[in-house]
């Protein structure tokens, strides 16, 4: 065929493999979110026999010819269609190596793992996960020896959701803010604590439901293009720029809980519902890496939806919707979220003491993957880092190891992607107050400016760059941590008074 019949061919396969992918991830959120707890069976098949039509279409003979065509002729290609065939042979040249009856036995296997994962968490019960998990593991290992034997596993793992992303880097990146960070914990503790009763004010679900609306409207997301659910765990589903997914979950002691959830999926979704159209249903449609990813979603949560400006705003509102909040105020608020308080929970920790619960489970992560931990001592290793670490005692398994539903998901090396999407936030920050009136947007609820900017710099890309390309060029310079100890030490300062 020529190159015009090439190129044609090429954009039906990614429709295509885009296809299949939607309908896997329909039957994830479905599983997630709304459907019977014990649906996972029939739901397993479905996913089976996709991922095995999937991984056919992927690796047949007809694909490989396509993209070697595509490739002799790599110099008349648009850098779009080059990076897309990058991408495309990158993930292709890996499935391959990959048995296909692994391949399918592995999606039925996270699929079934993540309900038992659910039943598990409900009843504080890590022996009942741990058989799927020490699966999970044993898969993770099996995958990483196939696919990249020349490269340490779990730094195959780590480049899965960063690229170029290694155990050598993460482990320098951990020991500058440990070294950064631990000074202001410690400030912290021995000055006066804000008073938390404000938080803990009885708000109705319907209210908080409510608040879910107004917050996505404030930040500018598509509700056309963009739906909410409620789920154990919150996460975000992109099944295109055209279709996201978040979900929550309410707690009607703790209103915040699902505020910063929605907040926190709102950032991932106006990532994904902001790449650039022409994308669509291509390799380049979507985030990525998780780290740039995490950069939106925490930048979001935390340096906006913390912000004393932001809590200003929102506070007639929150008085409105529960009136309940009217003997307190919006500065109790705003000290009570950024409260430095060592805790169980990653999702609900303060933005100085997260950090530490990423590093933890990067730990046991590493352990896990080299065979120096085995599954059935997780949970005993958990806890005596989390004394270690955060200087708290694990109650119990469900507010201790199982409290994820990534490791039931095979995200294996995913955590890391939190911390550092934390700290490239507060670089993005300092850049983007050099044109931008941050504050003054926040005071008055308007998101537009500060979306304008990251869709300009970072979501219209999609994947056409490479992650530490897309971020260089988005702030002029190297990533640096130093941002984020600078970034919270101000915080420090502010909260506290110190």
């Amino acid at each position: 065929m020529n190159l015009d019949e090439a190129r044609k061919s090429f954009a039906e396969l990614q429709k295509r493999e885009f296809a299949y992918n939607h309908a896997m991830g329909i039957l994830y959120y479905d599983g997630a979110t709304v459907a019977p707890k014990e649906s996972y069976a029939p739901r397993g098949v479905s996913m089976g026999v996709l991922s095995e039509a999937l991984y056919g279409l992927a690796t047949g003979e007809a694909t490989r010819a396509l993209l070697d065509e595509l490739a002799e002729n790599a110099d008349k290609l648009s850098a779009a269609e080059a990076r897309e065939l990058e991408l495309m042979r990158k993930d292709l040249t890996e499935l391959r190596r990959i048995p296909v009856a692994e391949y399918v036995a592995y999606t039925e296997l996270v699929n079934e793992a993540e309900a038992v994962w659910h039943k598990a968490k409900a009843a504080s019960d890590f022996p009942m996960f741990r058989p799927f998990l020490e699966k999970i593991v044993a898969a993770q290992r099996r995958f990483a020896s196939l696919v990249a034997p020349e490269k340490d596993a779990y730094d195959y793992l780590l480049d899965k959701y960063e690229e170029g992303l290694t155990q050598e880097k993460c482990g320098a990146f951990f020991a500058a803010l440990r070294s950064g960070l631990s000074p202001l914990v410690e400030k912290a503790a021995a000055a006066k604590q804000p008073d938390g009763a404000v938080l803990r004010c009885a708000f109705p679900q319907a209210a908080q439901e409510k608040l879910s609306a107004r917050l996505m409207e404030l930040m500018g997301i598509d509700r056309d293009h963009c739906g909410i659910g409620t789920t154990e765990h919150p996460f975000t589903t992109d099944f295109s720029k055209y279709d996201v997914r978040i979900t929550t979950h309410y707690h009607e002691d703790d209103f915040t809980s699902s505020m910063y959830s929605v907040i926190h999926e709102g950032g991932h979704a106006l990532y994904e519902l902001h790449t650039a159209d022409e994308y669509a249903y291509t390799e380049l449609g979507t985030g990525v890496s998780m780290g740039i990813h995490e950069s939106q979603s925490r930048f979001y949560e935390n340096i906006l939806g913390r912000s004393r400006p932001f809590a200003d705003f929102l506070w007639p509102y929150l008085v409105q919707l529960c009136p309940a909040l009217a003997s307190h105020s919006a500065e109790e608020m705003y000290r009570a979220v950024n409260r430095v308080q060592p805790s169980l929970i990653r999702t609900e920790a303060d933005e100085f003491t997260y950090p530490f619960h990423v590093m933890i489970r990067y730990e046991l992560e590493k352990k896990l993957i080299s065979g120096e931990l085995d599954v059935a001592q997780l949970p005993e290793q958990w806890n005596a880092l989390y004394k270690e670490y955060l200087g708290v005692d694990v109650p119990d398994d469900r507010r201790g190891v199982l409290q994820d539903s990534h490791w039931s998901g095979g995200s294996i090396g995913y955590f890391p992607s939190y911390a550092l999407g934390s700290a490239y936030g507060a670089q993005y920050l300092a850049k983007m107050k050099e044109t931008v009136d941050v504050d003054g947007c926040l005071s008055r609820g308007d998101f537009a400016p500060v979306n304008a900017w990251l869709e300009a710099r970072i979501w219209k890309y999609g994947r056409l760059l490479k992650p530490g390309e897309l971020f260089e060029r988005a702030v002029g310079a190297p990533f640096d941590p130093k941002y984020y100890v600078n970034y919270l030490s101000a915080k420090l300062a502010d909260v506290y008074g110190l």
